[in-house]
């Protein structure tokens, strides 16, 4: 008899796991509407790609895939908010994604950030996957910003680089900043605790997966920090009245399942 149970328990089992692998492939296309009052980015809305988490050990959409996933609107930028992989022999899987977002030419450019998973290279291994990125198409920003002028008005992009891992400057990241409409890439978003002060109009990150294997609640995100606490793991939120959106990503960690969660690509149009 207790042979039985134990073949019927592990028949259980395995049509779970397989069912929550099938769930990294059941991608959430998603669009997100911000407008922030007195404030203009441009007459028209302003489209933004937003992907993250890539994590291309574990990922279950090809690049053939996302291109279909993404390329039937225009978009404006591209915005990567990190964690793409860490090992150095994932490096060259990140290629044809890279020629992916090429291929969809957005028109003001690919801007991306590093996550706590990428620092896991060190050195010139690390150098390679930011060389990677720039040589593909992608400016990357570590506690930096860049303009862009859309309509004649300013749009900063801005790049806080990982808070988790102590490689996040706040103070840097906007020094020299012009006036204009302020979107924050980062990957942690626990950084935006930290920015009461600071003038951002709209923050976007990665970071937890939407807790991946949410059930019945991803109780093994609470080491990730306070936002979790708060119950900040995915989707719009407010701190202090201004708006951030943490994506669940594309990639999965650990092992390649979802459980309460899906892959994720979203735009964002600002108005």
């Amino acid at each position: 008899m207790a042979v039985y149970f134990i073949l019927i328990v592990s028949v259980l089992f395995g049509l779970m796991i397989f069912k929550a692998y099938k769930n990294t492939r059941k991608v959430a296309v998603n669009t997100i509407s911000v407008s922030r009052p007195n404030i203009t980015v441009s007459e028209k809305n302003v489209k933004v790609l937003h992907l993250s988490d890539l994590h291309l050990e574990n990922i279950s959409i090809n690049p053939a895939e996302l291109y279909k996933m993404i390329s039937k609107q225009p978009i404006d930028l591209i915005a990567l908010t990190g964690d793409f992989l860490d090992r150095k022999r994932s490096i060259p899987k990140l290629i044809p994604y890279l020629h992916v977002l090429q291929k969809i030419n957005p028109k003001y450019g690919v801007y991306a950030v590093f996550g706590n998973h990428d620092y896991v290279l060190k050195g010139k291994n690390f150098e390679t996957l930011k060389r990677t990125l720039t040589e593909n198409g992608c400016k990357t920003l570590q506690n930096e910003n860049v303009t862009i002028k859309v309509n004649g008005e300013n749009l900063n992009i801005i790049g806080i680089d990982n808070y988790s891992t102590n490689h996040s400057d706040v103070k840097k990241s906007f020094q020299g900043l012009q006036e204009g409409y302020n979107l924050v890439l980062t990957h942690d978003p626990n950084v935006v605790l930290d920015m009461k002060d600071i003038p951002f109009d709209y923050l976007l990150s990665g970071h937890f997966h939407g807790g991946q294997i949410h059930w019945p609640k991803p109780y093994h995100l609470i080491k990730m920090g306070k936002l979790v606490r708060m119950k900040m793991v995915k989707g719009l939120h407010y701190h202090g009245g201004k708006p951030f959106y943490i994506s669940e990503g594309l990639g999965q960690t650990g092992v390649n399942i979802r459980i309460g969660s899906r892959p994720e690509i979203t735009f964002h149009e600002i108005s």
